[in-house]
């Protein structure tokens, strides 16, 4: 039985739904509450992810728009109007941004003695060092490009962020224009300035000056008996998604090298900022060189590329940022740790192996509250060193560039080993580091398959097989979050380490589906996309829509990433319908109406944003009193139900399915980091009453793992 066709009024415009999401991350910047240097974080991850998004997104709409093509999308949008649509709620997010950068970040961050100078602001003193500086280390990797009839317009690079001069010959009076790209891969974008060179008593903690700027007021360096009309900045942001469908291996590896190229470099230009002081004529002149038209240029009131502010979160001044949480060994895996034996921290015959504590019993684990190193690293470590281990079959999505996990494979093969490891090389903005790091496994030894033929492999799995009493046992690692040491200390996500035998089998087919030519059409305990994923999910919401209609409890509580599936959104509102109470957490897009009479009037929604990127995927349903509870790599949406291969696991540990629940009610509570979603599809930021306590999710988890408690 399929779901209801969902009207064009019921559903949100996904992109205008990532807009929305950004403005929360932006609004984290705004909040006074935020520490110093963390809102200069929460400012850069919102130029950064519309950086991407404009590389992505927009590009796809213009791409359609330029095709002709003018099919609209579930909201009833066309690509044009989409266009438009983001557009309109862009500009008095940019604007808010930098308000909040010139009125309020810069002046507060001097009050702590951190100083963001402009080149007209430098005594003396500084300047000599600043241009010192600029002609030593800068000016040697600069290369001005003139345009003129001899001098078409220069290619200008995606991303780059470059100077217009503007220069009059003194002789002639000719007016020209000439370009400087801005070296950043090559030098930092803020240049630290001697402190001792303030001429102050009270000397800054930090003082910085705009790379850009350096180069902007030595301009005359660059072009000598020249005389300087003027500079300004500007960034071209180009379209930069890989299209690459349906290819063997091999051409893929060949057709990724040859796509990264290309997005060095970009494609058609997306999108144009430039400052507010800079002249008509130098925009129309940027405008044609770039062919730009009016709708892709954004005018900005301040400093472009707030994205580098990333580089203010390095200064060693704690009282300005977040406190740091280093997370816990889990109690469990207290004596499961090799390095503690080979440290003498505990004698080796108090060493117990993971593979032994695993088989006792399942270890739900939550990052970052408890460690990465000393759970999945272990446990892979532990298997690339064990003699009884046979073999380890894993998938890679995006790694760290100095991965502990790939070092363990590599190692694994050289002791003879069987590895496999699956890397998805179509993984977005991380192909290239994918790439180098599947040539070095295929040349340790290790079996690299490059992902299954038109699909993209998102699924975070790890199967060890170990020799124990003459039979193989399988333990497995299913989790929400990529094999990725950095990033597991920066997002929340969960994992489960376990020796279930039919979860085994499943993970043991799961991988010659995706390295052989099997067809599985079904597994035993996982839920798998494209296979049975979908249907395994609108059944569970079926069953509750069924003991509703039986008076019999019917809820619904998911958290994910995205909800933009049209089929699964239909479904739901079917389920309110029917009475079945729906709690969703969703970090990003959402693109159903919750709390709307006859339509979603027992859905409620909430987002959190908060310190850590909450990314964990967990789904329960309460069963009419039994609960099920699942935890895996998708969200719904269409293109993780049907388009990537995914894993969804149950829980069966009644301990772990409470607490999945209480960790489910805790983001629930939550009156301090979560964002009601109101009918209309706009979000209200939570705050605390005098009638409760104030709760922040992560905040009390951080202080529930901190105290060595273990549960909620």
């Amino acid at each position: 039985m399929c779901a209801a066709a969902l009207a064009p009024e019921h559903y949100i415009n996904r992109e205008l739904s990532w807009i929305a999401f950004n403005e929360r991350v932006l609004a984290q910047a705004l909040d006074p509450r935020t520490p110093l240097l963390d809102q200069a974080k929460f400012s850069a991850i919102f130029s950064n992810n519309l950086d991407e998004f404009f590389m992505v997104r927009v590009a796809s709409l213009k791409s359609q728009v330029e095709a002709g093509v003018s099919k609209p999308s579930e909201d009833g949008k066309s690509p044009l109007e989409q266009l438009l649509a983001i557009r309109e709620q862009l500009i008095p997010l940019l604007k808010q941004q930098q308000v909040h950068y010139r009125q309020h970040l810069k002046p507060k961050l001097l009050e702590h003695n951190v100083e963001l100078l402009d080149y007209k602001q430098l005594n003396e003193d500084q300047r000599t060092w600043v241009d010192n500086t600029f002609h030593t280390s800068v000016f040697p990797v600069l290369t001005p490009l003139a345009v003129d009839p001899a001098h078409p317009f220069p290619f200008v690079s995606n991303l780059s962020l470059n100077v217009a001069a503007v220069v009059v010959d003194p002789e002639t009076g000719q007016r020209q224009f000439a370009r400087v790209k801005v070296p950043q891969k090559n030098l930092a974008r803020f240049i630290a300035i001697p402190s001792e060179l303030s001429g102050t008593e009270n000397k800054p903690v930090h003082t910085a000056i705009a790379l850009e700027q350096v180069i902007a007021f030595n301009l005359e360096v660059l072009f000598p008996g020249m005389t300087i009309e003027g500079h300004y900045f500007f960034r071209v942001t180009r379209d930069a998604d890989l299209e690459l469908r349906d290819l063997e291996a091999d051409d893929l590896m060949l057709a990724l090298e040859q796509g990264l190229r290309k997005r060095r470099m970009g494609g058609e230009v997306v999108r144009l900022e430039v400052p507010n002081e800079m002249p008509r004529d130098v925009v129309e002149m940027l405008m044609t060189g770039l062919s730009v038209e009016e709708e892709d240029l954004y005018v900005i009131d301040g400093p472009l590329g707030l994205d580098d502010l990333f580089g203010l979160t390095g200064l060693s001044l704690p009282k300005l940022k977040s406190r740091t949480q280093g997370g816990q060994t889990p109690a469990v895996l207290a004596r499961s740790q090799q390095h503690l034996v080979e440290e003498g921290a505990i004698k080796a015959d108090e060493f117990e192996s993971i593979f032994s504590v695993i088989r006792r019993q399942d270890i739900l684990l939550h990052h970052p509250y408890e460690l990465f190193s000393t759970t999945v690293e272990e446990f892979i470590n532990q298997a690339a060193d064990d003699p009884q281990v046979m073999g380890i079959k894993m998938t890679l999505y995006r790694t760290s560039k100095d991965s502990p996990i790939i070092a363990a494979l590599i190692r694994a093969a050289e002791n003879g080993k069987q590895v496999m490891a699956l890397v998805e090389l179509k993984a977005r903005f991380d192909e290239d580091n994918n790439i180098q790091w599947a040539r070095h496994l295929e040349q340790s030894g290790v079996h690299v398959v490059y992902g299954v033929l038109g699909l993209k492999t998102h699924t975070k799995i790890v199967l060890v097989v170990r020799k124990e009493k003459e039979k193989l046992q399988s333990y497995v690692h299913i989790g929400t979050g990529n094999y990725n040491s950095k990033t597991s200390k920066l997002y929340t996500d969960l994992g489960l380490l376990t020796a279930n035998q039919e979860l085994g089998q499943d993970l043991v087919e799961l991988f010659n589906y995706l390295t052989g030519f099997s067809k599985q059409q079904s597994f035993r305990r996982l839920l798998v996309a494209p296979v049975t994923l979908r249907k395994g999910m609108e059944l569970l919401i079926r069953r509750e829509i069924e003991h509703a209609q039986q008076g019999t409890q019917a809820v619904i509580r998911a958290k994910m990433n995205s909800l933009v599936d049209p089929s699964i959104i239909s479904l739901l509102y079917e389920a309110s319908q029917a009475g079945v109470k729906i709690e969703l957490i969703i970090r990003g897009m959402c693109s159903l109406y919750p709390n709307r009479q006859g339509l979603s009037e027992n859905i409620r929604v909430i987002s959190i944003i908060g310190q850590f990127l909450e990314h964990s995927r967990i789904f329960w349903f309460a069963n009419g009193g039994s609960p099920e509870v699942y935890i895996g790599s998708a969200d719904w949406m269409s293109r993780n139900l049907d388009r990537r291969i995914e894993a969804v696991t149950p829980i069966e540990d009644p301990e772990h399915r409470q607490k999945l629940e209480r960790l489910l009610q805790l983001y629930l509570n939550d009156n301090q980091g979560a964002w009601d979603m109101q009918s209309d599809g706009t979000f209200a930021q939570r705050k605390p009453t005098n009638e409760g306590p104030e709760c922040n999710s992560q905040i009390q988890l951080i202080k529930e793992w901190s105290n060595g408690i273990q549960s909620l």
